[in-house]
């Protein structure tokens, strides 16, 4: 029998407590930002109540506060999240670029200014920035314990990203996945023992507090295999057409736009984001209040059954996440997909009426949702635990491969790989030096 030298003892006991407690806090503070989103979204639709068309005058203001306090306080918290933490793993990356991104600071900020966007109306999800501060929680917990192996360090980030999608979505599974697929370049053999124990903990915290619950709920949709499978490619095909063209306009107006519009943005990043409040503004009214937000309970409406949105919904969903995405503040793309695609997959429902319509929804969300990420097994395997439904597995699966090769046809790399190495481009002294603006 090997006994291992005291110091490598407590060394290893050390390790596991630091991911035991991270794993633990980001449970935790996946639980109360979650609650935190909700609580802003139900302030915000109170207001709507009094009138639809205070958002022309509120949401406006809001995207100016977000984005001032995001640029002068918090810079490395825009956008989902995601793609600085793609960055954060890049083994070329020195341990400055780690700590702009993924501090306690930056996951505060984070927190804080998604739910003021969610207050103001904007359509962002809270799942794409649990992720980054999932992975700052973990990082900060490092340094604090002193681990200064680079390999450890990578399955701290590593760890805390995947408890991030896992905690926030309630689906352990997702997480493990999400890991190795979508931050897979990163992934080492020797760290999956670590994602696995992070994610289990992290999951078993979130199971404690809220119970076994599902994000959709279960829906019992079926597909007759060979008859009903038309409506497999066709929501395939779309998604990824979609969900690729919903990136390129992201990575296109992230690389910066040419001409006098691209220099306005750049010179006047406070007027934009007005702008992009009475846009969002606008889009509201013309959806009949459904595009604020996360999205979540529009898709959950249509997939029980009882929803009442316009046919325009999914399209409506889709500009306004851009345009909130495009204006500089926090927030996540993860929720707000899942729900234009149950949009899309609504449209395509009428065209299919052998089909249950629940069906035609799912395969919507899972193929816009891996037409946006080109991220297909992470697609189907969230889509698959939101819904509880383990007899839609193959028709998601199909719909998720086929959405992802559509998707390369229009935007040819993916999104949040992309927009890291943008990140990373525009973190260089090079790049500061010429005026350079992280994003992401």
């Amino acid at each position: 029998m090997k006994f291992l030298p005291r110091n490598a003892m407590i060394l290893d006991w050390k390790r596991r407590l630091v991911f035991g407690i991270g794993a633990i806090s980001v449970g935790l503070v996946a639980i109360l930002f979650a609650v935190a989103c909700e609580q802003a979204n139900i302030l915000f639709h109170k207001l709507l109540a009094i009138s639809p068309y205070l958002p022309l005058v509120i949401t406006p203001l809001g995207f100016v506060l977000i984005v001032v306090t995001t640029r002068k306080y918090f810079p490395g918290s825009q956008g989902s999240g995601i793609p600085q933490t793609i960055a954060a793993l890049d083994p070329n990356e020195s341990r400055e670029i780690r700590e702009q991104v993924l501090s306690l600071r930056v996951a505060a900020g984070k927190i804080i200014l998604t739910i003021v966007g969610l207050f103001f109306g904007a359509s962002v999800g809270r799942e794409g920035p649990t992720v980054q501060i999932g992975a700052s929680i973990m990082h900060s917990l490092g340094n604090f314990a002193r681990f200064n192996k680079h390999d450890l360090e990578k399955g701290l980030i590593l760890a805390g990203g995947a408890a991030g999608v896992a905690a926030a979505f309630n689906t352990p599974l997702a997480g493990i996945v999400f890991a190795i697929e979508e931050m897979g370049r990163s992934f080492e053999e020797h760290n999956s023992a670590t994602i696995l124990m992070t994610v289990i903990i992290a999951g078993i915290t979130s199971l404690a507090l809220l119970g076994n619950y599902s994000y959709f709920g279960h829906t019992p949709e079926t597909l007759i295999f060979g008859s009903e499978w038309g409506v497999v490619v066709i929501c395939g095909v779309a998604g990824g057409l979609l969900g690729g063209a919903f990136s390129r306009v992201l990575i296109e107006v992230n690389k910066g736009l040419s001409g006098r519009m691209g220099e306005w943005m750049r010179a006047k990043p406070l007027a934009f984001a007005a702008v992009c409040g009475v846009i969002i503004a606008l889009v509201g009214l013309a959806s009949g209040n459904t595009t604020y937000g996360s999205g979540y309970s529009e898709a959950k409406s249509l997939l029980d059954n009882n929803a009442a949105l316009p046919e325009s919904f999914g399209l409506l969903k889709m500009v306004a996440t851009i345009v909130t995405y495009i204006s500089g503040m926090p927030g996540g793309i993860m929720a707000p997909s899942l729900s234009a695609g149950a949009g899309f997959g609504a449209n395509i429902a009428h065209f299919f009426t052998s089909v249950p319509p629940g069906a035609a929804i799912i395969l919507g969300m899972v193929a816009y949702f891996a037409g946006v990420t080109q991220a297909p097994i992470t697609a189907f395997v969230i889509v698959m635990e939101m819904i509880d439904n383990h007899e839609m597995v193959l028709p998601l699966m199909a719909a998720a491969l086929i959405a992802k090769l559509c998707s390369r046809l229009v935007c040819p790399t993916p999104l949040f790989h992309t927009m890291a190495k943008s990140f990373i481009y525009k973190s260089a002294p090079h790049a500061k030096e010429g005026g350079g603006k992280a994003g992401g």
